[in-house]
């Protein structure tokens, strides 16, 4: 989370405001829906926890590239989204400070590299191997996979379809690394966009046959706009299961103290609370309680 960025174009971008999962870029020109890189931050205070880690005064911050709806999006000057109430409810839960910033997705990832200004990264963010070489993650927290999208009379039922199509993906994503592997490295007929957010908006002008997306912010989009007469297409062979993940500066001590919260979160019913608010139904966290 792998892994962001006229009434019709905001529609466009709110339904899917994005950045992802795996590893996304921010979009220059959805600067003011995305609040660019000065929206304003949702903070909670210490509260009751049963897995604190005691007299921690610190207030930890938080980065989060909200422009992948519903995952983190920018609502005016508030991120909002799945992954804003989840690390509200582990915050609560470890009993710790915090303020979490809308940020551009690169600047967030150094940031957190670094671990000076941000300690820490929410949205959506694929846990890669690559990606464990630089960061240190938490437990994972969601299961996500990429999904094609297509017109509805498209013809397309498979990844391996897209050979000889027109593809838009986010670059720097998961979804982009995988259809790299599948049409091949300089293919010209993968175009790679800043955000899922231009990417959607190519497939509606006709410059691609699909994206590819994760699969959230892909139905998120359909439900969104009915108009449009999309379908999404599952390809559990050549896109297998991915997971997000927080993620920390190498070394950090701030995993130790959230591993517990999330694992509490997960099993005490609240988030999947949170699930069925973002997304209509009961989660399947089998996968989360077995993944480390």
């Amino acid at each position: 989370m792998n892994k962001r960025y006229t009434l019709g174009m905001l529609t466009l971008v709110a339904a899917i405001t994005l950045s992802g999962c795996g590893a996304k870029k921010a979009n220059d020109a959805e600067g003011a829906a995305n609040g660019g890189n000065n929206g304003a931050a949702n903070s909670s205070n210490e509260s009751n926890a049963t897995s604190g880690s005691g007299a921690d005064d610190t207030t930890y911050l938080f980065a989060s590239d909200g422009s992948y709806a519903p995952m983190e999006y920018m609502d005016k000057d508030v991120l909002k989204g799945f992954d804003i109430d989840f690390l509200d409810a582990v915050m609560k839960e470890a009993g710790l400070k915090y303020e979490v910033r809308n940020v551009a997705w690169d600047a967030m990832l150094e940031s957190v590299k670094q671990g000076k200004e941000y300690q820490a990264g929410i949205s959506s963010i694929s846990i890669t191997d690559e990606r464990k070489q630089t960061y240190d993650f938490s437990a994972p927290y969601f299961e996500s996979t990429n999904v094609i999208l297509v017109k509805e009379d498209s013809d397309i039922k498979s990844a391996s379809d897209l050979k000889g199509k027109k593809v838009a993906v986010q670059g720097g994503t998961t979804a982009d690394i995988l259809m790299t592997k599948i049409i091949g490295e300089g293919n010209t007929d993968l175009k790679k966009f800043d955000s899922n957010a231009v990417a959607l908006l190519e497939l509606d002008q006709g410059g691609a046959d699909a994206v590819v997306a994760d699969i959230a912010i892909v139905r998120d989009y359909i439900k969104n706009n009915p108009d449009k007469k999309l379908k999404e297409v599952l390809d559990n062979t050549n896109f297998t299961p991915e997971y997000y993940g927080i993620a920390y500066p190498k070394d950090s001590g701030l995993k130790a103290k959230l591993d517990p919260a999330i694992k509490a979160v997960i099993e005490n019913g609240k988030y999947a609370e949170i699930y069925k608010k973002w997304f209509n139904e009961e989660p399947d966290t089998t996968h989360l309680t077995e993944t480390e």
